[in-house]
């Protein structure tokens, strides 16, 4: 769905929330249930943990949607609402907040059943094992802007709305993630 389509259906979304539609907000959930949940999983670290953040930036979204000045923005919105609520459960647990790729189950990326050479297998679980491992040692900011980029396809300025800095710090974080994380891949080019 081009980026503007999917505005203007976030836009008619977020509205019909904001009046009391119920199926507006099923639909909401549906759409972005998923994103939210991965985004506080990688931040938590637990699985229960981030099934209760995305229950509640649920239920913020149905108590507060009507007071979003802009409908369209409605996903970086919510993804701001969760990166809050994940770093207080953080604060709460008094644990550095400590990002990750998505677990993808047990086939890493682009192995699937069709893959039958065992040794592609195993670099590939091998190079994503790796990229896992520089991603804990980048500092908590280049990390959540990397995967906010990366993992979530949000722009500098959203990444700027989720993590509350400025659109020039998320660039810099995220050129300085990506220069590290270049360093260390690239004995797996």
């Amino acid at each position: 769905m081009p980026a503007e389509i999917a505005e203007t259906a976030d836009a008619a979304l977020a509205g019909g929330v904001a009046r009391g539609d119920l199926a507006a907000f099923e639909m909401l959930v549906r759409r972005y249930s998923g994103r939210v949940f991965g985004l506080a999983f990688r931040v938590l670290h637990d699985r229960a943990e981030a099934e209760d953040v995305t229950q509640e930036v649920f239920a913020t979204a149905w108590r507060r949607l009507d007071s979003l000045t802009e409908p369209a923005a409605v996903r970086t919105w919510l993804f701001r609402v969760a990166h809050r609520q994940c770093l207080g459960v953080l604060r709460r647990k008094r644990t550095d907040p400590v990002g990750e790729l998505p677990d993808w189950g047990a086939t890493p990326i682009g192995v699937g059943p069709v893959a039958r050479d065992p040794s592609a297998v195993a670099e590939t679980v091998a190079t994503v094992a790796a990229l896992r491992q520089a991603l804990r040692r980048l500092p908590e900011p280049q990390r959540a802007a990397w995967l906010l980029a990366e993992v979530d396809g949000l722009s500098y300025a959203q990444i700027a709305l989720v993590v509350g800095a400025s659109e020039e710090s998320v660039r810099g974080r995220l050129a300085r993630a990506r220069v590290r994380l270049a360093e260390v891949m690239k004995v797996w080019r």
